[in-house]
């Protein structure tokens, strides 16, 4: 599943982190007052601005390692509620072909 050790809490400071477990796009992005952090998560195959808003949903956390435990805590519960739907967009995600020479 999802592991806080590989999402950057400090790297948010400087971008957004993005991922995917089993069907299920999550998007982590420090907002304006940088004492919070949005979580989105939508399902596969698109990324983040190219699946629509309605597809979406958001939750947002303290800059911090508390927060950050609540965070990956949000997306397992989120996950294991949706999971249907989650395994359902994980048959639609993209694949990579690799071209023999």
């Amino acid at each position: 599943m999802i592991d806080k050790k590989l999402i950057p809490i400090g790297g948010l400071k400087k971008e957004p982190f993005s991922g995917c477990h089993g069907g299920m796009r999550y998007y982590f992005k420090m907002d304006e007052s940088k004492e919070t952090f949005t979580v989105t998560i939508y399902p596969e195959p698109w990324s983040f601005e190219n699946t629509p808003d309605c597809n979406k949903e958001s939750s947002v956390f303290p800059m911090s390692d508390e927060g950050m435990d609540s965070a990956i805590e949000w997306l397992h519960k989120m996950y294991e509620e949706n999971k249907p739907k989650w395994q359902d967009s994980a048959k639609s995600k993209m694949h990579l072909v690799y071209k023999k020479h």
